[in-house]
Parts: C-alpha cells; sequence; structure tokens
C-alpha cells in the first residue's frame, strides 16, 4: 500500500490507507496527542451534574462502571487499531460497504463538529467575559482563529507536542483551583452528600452510568488515535494510554474534582459548563482563565481533528479526495464559528441524542466483527478495504446497525422516562447480537464485489 501514499504538503494523507508501519508513533508522542481528551470542563460538569439529579454515591458508582466499560471496550479496540493501522472510515467500508461507510464518517464528523461548538464556546465566553472590551461573537471568531491552525500539523509531529506542553498546565490548575476553593470557601463534607432534595434517587447509578453511553463517540477517536500506535506496544496502549488509569482520572478523578467544586464555589443560575467556567474565572482571575483555555483548548485539538480528517474521508467518496486536509481545517473551522454564531445548541442536543444511538450501535457491531473468527476465515486472515473492492452495500452490517438503531431510537422517544434509560444498552446489546448472527451465515459476495471473491 506504500505507493498509494497520498502527500499533503510535508504530511501523509492518512484518509484513504492504513497507518504504514513506519509512521507508527512512539508511546510517549501518541500517549500525549490522545490524553488532549481528558482535558475538559465536561467531564467536571456532567459528574457534578449527575451527582446534583441522582446523588453522589449515584454518581460515583456510575463513574466506576463507565470506567471499567470504557476501558475493556477500547482495550479491544486499541489493539485492532493498531493491529490494522486502519481508520473509523475505512474499517467501516469492511462492515457496511463502501457507500454504507460514509454514513459512519458523516455521523463522526458531525459529532466532532458539536463537541468544537461546546469547547469552543466555553473559552470565548471565559475571555468575553474577562475581555470586557471584547464581544462575544468577536471572542468565537477569536477562539476558531487559533483553533483552525493547531490541527494543521498531523498528529505524530504536532499535537503531541503541544499536548504534552499543556498537559501539565492542565494538572497544575486542576490542583490550583481545589486548593484555592479550600482556601477561600473552606472545606466541607456536603459534596459527598449532594443529590435532589428528595433523596438519592433509586436505582440512579443506572441513569448515571447509562448517560456515559451517550459519549461514546471517544470509541471512535480511540480508534483513529490507536492507529498511529505501534505494533510493539500494543499491550501498553490497550492496558494504559486507552484503558484503566486513562479513563479513571479522564472519568472519575475529573469527576469527583467536578462534584466537589460544584458543593464548594458559589454559581450564578443552573449548573453548566459556562456557570463553573465563570466561577473558576472569578476565583482565580488571569490563572483561571489560563487553566480555561488550556483545558478547552487540549481538548479542542482532538475535536477539531478528527472532525478535518473524517470530513476528509467522507467527501473524498464523493470525487474530493484531492482536496487537502488543510481546506478540511478551514471548513470544520468556518462551520464552527457558524454554528456559534447561530446559538443552536438546544437543536444540536437533540441531534446528539439521535447520534449517540448510531454511535453506540456502531461500536457493539465493531466488536462482534473483531471478536467472531468468521469474517478472518471468509478471507483467510485478510481485510478487504480497498474502495475498488468492497460492495457498494453490504447487508451484513447495514441491517444489524439500522435495526438496532431504530430499536434504540423507538425506546428513546416512545418507552417513558424508564425505558429511554434502556435505549443504549438495547441497542448494543441488538447491534452486537444481530451482527454476530448475520456474520455467522455471511458469503463473500456480501462484503467485495463479485469480481474480487
Amino acid at each position: 500500500m506504500a505507493g498509494n501514499i497520498k502527500k499533503q504538503g510535508d504530511s501523509i494523507d492518512y484518509t484513504a490507507i492504513e497507518v504504514p508501519d513506519a509512521q507508527r508513533m512512539s508511546k510517549g508522542s501518541l500517549t500525549m496527542a490522545w490524553w488532549a481528551i481528558c482535558s475538559a470542563m465536561f467531564w467536571l460538569v456532567v459528574s457534578a451534574t449527575l451527582a446534583m439529579s441522582f446523588g453522589t454515591m449515584n454518581a460515583v458508582i456510575g463513574l466506576l462502571l463507565s470506567v471499567v466499560t470504557y476501558a475493556a471496550i477500547n482495550g479491544v479496540i486499541a489493539r485492532y487499531a493498531i493491529k490494522t493501522g486502519l481508520s473509523v472510515a475505512l474499517f467501516s467500508r469492511v462492515l457496511f460497504g463502501r457507500t454504507g461507510a460514509a454514513l459512519a464518517t458523516l455521523i463522526f464528523f458531525a459529532t466532532a463538529i458539536y463537541y468544537s461548538v461546546f469547547e469552543g464556546s466555553v473559552i470565548a465566553i471565559a475571555i468575553h467575559n474577562y475581555v470586557s472590551g471584547l464581544t462575544l461573537n468577536q471572542a468565537y471568531l477569536l477562539v476558531v482563529l487559533y483553533s483552525v491552525p493547531l490541527v494543521f500539523g498531523s498528529v505524530q509531529n504536532w499535537l503531541d507536542k503541544l499536548n504534552g506542553v499543556l498537559l501539565p498546565l492542565y494538572l497544575m490548575g486542576l490542583i490550583a483551583v481545589v486548593v484555592m476553593a479550600v482556601g477561600e470557601y473552606g472545606y466541607s463534607s456536603a459534596w459527598l452528600e449532594m443529590g435532589p432534595e428528595s433523596g438519592p434517587v433509586s436505582n440512579g447509578w443506572w441513569d448515571c452510568f447509562t448517560y456515559f453511553m451517550g459519549v461514546w463517540i471517544l470509541m471512535m477517536y480511540t480508534w483513529d488515535y490507536a492507529r498511529f500506535g505501534r505494533k510493539q506496544d500494543a499491550g501498553y496502549h490497550a492496558k494504559f494510554n486507552f484503558g484503566l488509569p486513562f479513563y479513571t482520572f479522564t472519568f472519575l478523578i475529573n469527576g469527583l474534582v467536578g462534584i466537589f467544586l460544584a458543593a464548594t464555589i458559589p454559581t450564578q443560575g443552573g449548573l453548566s459548563e459556562v456557570s463553573v467556567v465563570l466561577a473558576i474565572v472569578e476565583l482565580m482571575g488571569v490563572w483561571g482563565l489560563l487553566f480555561v483555555w488550556v483545558s478547552q483548548t487540549r481538548i479542542n485539538t482532538a475535536n477539531f481533528f478528527m472532525a478535518a480528517s473524517n470530513m476528509h474521508a467522507f467527501f473524498g467518496r464523493f470525487g474530493l479526495g484531492k482536496v487537502p486536509y488543510m481546506v478540511w481545517a478551514i471548513v470544520v473551522g468556518a462551520l464552527v464559528y457558524l454554528l456559534m454564531l447561530l446559538n443552536v445548541f438546544s437543536y444540536i442536543l437533540q441531534a446528539l441524542a439521535y447520534q449517540s444511538i448510531f454511535v453506540v450501535a456502531w461500536v457493539a457491531i465493531a466488536l462482534a466483527h473483531i471478536c467472531s473468527p468468521k469474517y478472518s476465515q471468509l478471507f483467510e486472515g485478510k481485510v478487504e478495504f480497498a474502495l475498488e473492492r468492497v460492495n457498494a452495500f453490504n447487508p451484513c452490517g447495514l441491517t444489524a446497525w439500522f435495526f438496532a438503531a431504530g430499536l434504540g431510537i423507538v425506546l428513546l422517544n416512545f418507552g417513558g422516562a424508564t425505558l429511554a434509560t434502556f435505549s443504549a444498552p438495547v441497542t448494543f446489546v441488538s447491534a452486537f447480537g444481530s451482527y454476530w448472527l448475520l456474520l455467522n451465515s455471511a458469503k463473500r459476495s456480501w462484503f467485495v464485489r463479485a469480481s474480487c471473491t
């Protein structure tokens, strides 16, 4: 495949090929690039919100279950992505065919754009409130103008270095905000007893756990980062970089800090990323602004990069494969800025609810494919993903995907509050089971063109 590598400036375009062994990253470099995901106000705020809605202990149980689940699934995903070097876009061709795979990349880049809007808005609002002479729209533009160039470089030669520098700053900021909050407001154990006025919700831990299934887009993020790992480092990446230590810090440690800060620092209005950010800036001044900038810039390097690379892959399917990655990064920036100006956050949240169902189904199908020996038996250990060889539509993957996603959406919309919490788990089980059964009776002609069988 080396002969098919396309150059984009001084970097290599990996949207249409697997990452060759010679271009894989060292353990340290990939770790620094990936751990950009761990620093976002979202992780602090969502845990605090769950604690307020269902009780601290329920939130902590939900976080612990999420840590274990994410670590287990991403361990499998990371090993396979490292083994094959394939991206989500390329692997989706195997599962759904070349046209069916376009839907997966569309969902991926749209979701990454949505998260870019959320996290970028948090930085902009913090800057706007600290710099009184700057309008909010100007702050939005400023954030986009500096964020887009940050993802012009590749994962291998830029994002790892940038986030390697910013990670210690985030850790110091996280410690500093806790210390200063205690110094300003004192310590109280009330954060351990947060919850609704009626008391902790029965089985609230399940609500907290299933809420985090709505962020399974991280499994796709894991895939597209892990494929840059060296094969000899697969164990390290599966167990540490994309495994238990990462999610313990990202979910549990950040979550506990978020719950503590929500109970300690007074915030105006309801609890949100914005209210927490403004409270931190008010408490720490310019250092608080720096902390917010570091946390949100780190996570948005991942969001912008995933959005641009998957947009590149998506439109490449429609004859725009020669358009440089850099152009798609600029397009992502323009879309992010437009969505910020339109203030469509409520609609984005609705879209994310539906997209998360499709993402959960994708993850389940990917796991079933990896764990089943059937595909390997059909193709004697090779993975058929070349555009000219795979079918336009793969009945095996598409049937399982739409069946499971449809079932999940029905539960989400018509099952009532109780059944809605089962929409994601039911989607996962039905997608895994239906794909496994269909794959067991699959033929080579389902995956590749008749002339290639």
